[in-house]
This record gives structure tokens, C-alpha cells and sequence, in this order.
């Protein structure tokens, strides 16, 4: 007669299976079958502790030497010596059993099962950073981190960041600065205000503020000059401007070559302190200036103020939006910016009107 079977698992998680014997009267007796073997719960075991030693170090290298092609490179993106990140590839292709480049003098490649294996390990680490991420985005577990750039920071935004701590005390505001675009995938920034064209695919964007290029200077040193309209009244003045807001840009791409005078530098907010300081005339954004003017530090040289062809957009990963700290200081930014004035209420040789 065929014995039913009747399957449980104790609190270990263990699958533990009865039988049923019937005895007279209806009545039925279980007996519990002999425990599985410590080979067998060890096998039974095997996932999780296979996912315990699982040597997420070495993947993380072995995904940056990939990309590098270079151990060294590799290393120093990584912040470790390039003999270690070395080790760590060798000790994987231990772990795995394979060889996952080939090695060439100095020169290094992916073998076949490297390069099959690469996108799984990317796309499992980008998973597992995501979903840290989106465990420490709780607000009030981690800072809140803005990028943007230095000479914004220091003209523009800097003053502002009070009124933000006022209204938010409980978000901790970390701004970092760079020139080049963040890769949130990689980093911990959770959003940024840039100067470009809005287009930036797999983000989310929205302008906060248009720019141009305006001419300032000292408002003594235009008193002596005189105000400026065309390429001859350039030549009065000692002019200041940064690689990427030439004097061509506001005489609309006219040769600017017979204009000696001429003081360049790659930090935009240099050349508006410089032209503070009375150095020169500067070729300015009218957004590391605008303050500026309304103290009446500087004042606006021209009444021609040219529209730049980049604005200002706060840009952040769509999912980022629903953070309740990002959310706040994109609400906070919006606010700030609508109270900014565009340059058509300055006077020439005056402040704002």
C-alpha cells in the first residue's frame, strides 16, 4: 500500500518530511524521518553562504580594469595600487575558474569570458548601489548633495544658501563643484545645476534661469572711460573675459584681434572680481554679476546685452524627483530664481533699476 507524505520544514528552514502509518481504529501514527546529514544541510545551506563569500571587491575591480584597460588607470580611479588591484583580478579568476584577460606586455584585453561576463557584473553592482542609495535616501540618514559649477557657486548661489538652511534646518546640504558632467550612476551627488542646452538623455531637467553676457566694470573706471557700443570704444579699455565668454561672442563674431589689451582666464568668477577690483572691462554672465551691480560694485558698461546661447537647468535621475530633500531644494530653487532679474532693469552706468 502506498505510504501518503506529508512535507514541513522545521525552523531552520529545512524540508522535513512525515510519514503516515494507518493503525486500527482510524487512528494514525507520524514518524519523523532521520534528520538530514551535516553534508546535506551544508549543501542545503549552499546559497546562502555562497552569496556571504561572494567577493564583491574583486568584481568592482575587475569591472574597472575592464573599462580602463589598464591596471593602473583602473587603480587610481579605484584609489588603490595597481599591484592590488592585480591581485584582486587574479584571486576572481581563481575563484571562477577562468581567465578573464589576457595579458600582453603592458597591454591588456578581455578573453571570451570576460567579456561574457562583464555586462551581468555591471548591471549587478549598478543594482546593488541603487539599492543602497535608495536605502540611505531616507531624509535625515544621508546629506543631501548638489553639483554644480565653482564660479555659480561662489557668484550666485553661495549667498543664497542661507535662506535654504532657514527654511530646511533638518537637511544636512553638501554642494560640490566641477566643470564636467556628473555621472550619477557612479557618484553620490543627487542632483545638479548646470549651464548647457537641457538636453541630457536618461535625465530629468527643467530651465531655472536664462543667462547673457553683459559688459561691467568698476563704476569709477566708466565714469573716466565712457560707455561702450562697438569694437572702436573696446580699445579705450583693459579688457577681461574667460576662455569661454570671448569679447567675439558680444560683437557677434566679429574679428576681435586688433584688441591688445586683452587679459584671458579659464575661472569666470576671476574675471568678475578682477573687473570689481577696477582691472579692466569684463565680458561677464549676467548671473556671476547681477549682485553685484544691484550693490553697486559694479555697473553695467553698455546698453548692447548679448543672450547667451546656454542657460541654467537643474538637472537630477527621474527617480531622484521623489526624494523629499531633492524635492525641497528644487522647490527652494524655483523660488529663488523667479526672484532673479534679468538684465533689461539695468541702467547703463547705474545698478539695478
Amino acid at each position: 500500500m502506498e505510504i501518503p507524505r506529508d512535507r514541513d520544514r522545521d525552523g531552520r528552514g529545512i524540508a522535513i518530511t512525515y510519514e503516515s502509518h494507518q493503525l486500527p481504529g482510524g487512528r494514525s501514527l507520524a514518524t519523523k524521518e532521520k534528520p538530514p546529514s551535516r553534508r546535506l544541510q551544508r549543501r542545503l545551506g549552499a546559497p546562502r553562504d555562497a552569496f556571504r563569500r561572494l567577493p564583491l571587491g574583486s568584481l568592482r575591480v575587475f569591472v574597472a580594469v575592464a573599462e580602463h584597460l589598464q591596471f593602473t588607470r583602473a587603480a587610481d580611479a579605484l584609489g588603490v595600487t595597481a599591484s592590488a588591484a592585480s591581485m584582486q583580478v587574479q584571486a576572481l579568476e581563481q575563484y571562477l575558474g577562468v581567465s578573464l584577460f589576457r595579458r600582453q606586455g603592458g597591454l591588456i584585453e578581455l578573453t571570451v569570458d570576460g567579456a561574457r561576463l562583464l555586462p551581468k557584473i555591471r548591471q549587478g553592482l549598478t543594482a546593488l548601489q541603487e539599492a543602497i542609495d535608495d536605502a540611505r535616501a531616507v531624509q535625515g540618514q544621508a546629506p543631501l548633495r548638489i553639483s554644480t559649477l565653482s564660479s555659480f557657486l561662489a557668484q550666485w548661489l553661495m549667498a543664497r544658501i542661507p535662506r535654504f538652511e532657514v527654511s530646511h534646518p533638518g537637511i544636512d546640504l553638501r554642494i560640490e563643484t566641477s566643470t564636467g558632467l556628473v555621472d550619477f550612476r557612479k557618484s553620490e551627488v543627487h542632483a545638479a545645476i548646470r549651464l548647457g542646452g537641457g538636453s541630457w538623455p536618461g535625465l530629468y531637467s527643467e530651465k531655472i534661469m536664462d543667462e547673457w553676457l553683459v559688459p561691467v566694470c568698476q563704476p569709477a573706471l566708466l565714469a573716466k572711460l565712457g560707455p561702450v557700443s562697438d569694437h572702436a570704444d573696446l580699445k579705450r579699455y583693459r579688457l577681461l573675459h574667460s576662455l569661454s565668454e570671448p569679447w567675439s561672442h558680444w560683437l557677434l563674431d566679429m574679428p576681435d584681434g586688433d584688441l591688445a589689451s586683452r587679459i584671458s582666464t579659464d575661472d569666470s568668477a576671476a574675471v568678475a572680481h578682477a573687473a570689481e577690483t577696477g582691472d579692466g572691462l569684463a565680458l561677464a554672465r549676467w548671473s556671476l554679476v547681477a549682485d553685484e551691480i544691484r550693490r553697486g560694485r559694479l555697473a553695467v558698461a553698455s546698453s548692447k546685452i548679448i543672450p547667451y546661447k546656454l542657460a541654467y537647468y537643474f538637472v537630477c535621475p527621474p527617480k531622484h524627483r521623489s526624494m523629499p530633500k531633492v524635492a525641497a531644494f528644487h522647490s527652494w530653487l524655483r523660488a529663488e530664481t523667479a526672484e532673479h532679474f534679468a538684465p533689461n532693469g539695468a541702467r547703463v552706468g547705474g545698478a539695478l533699476a
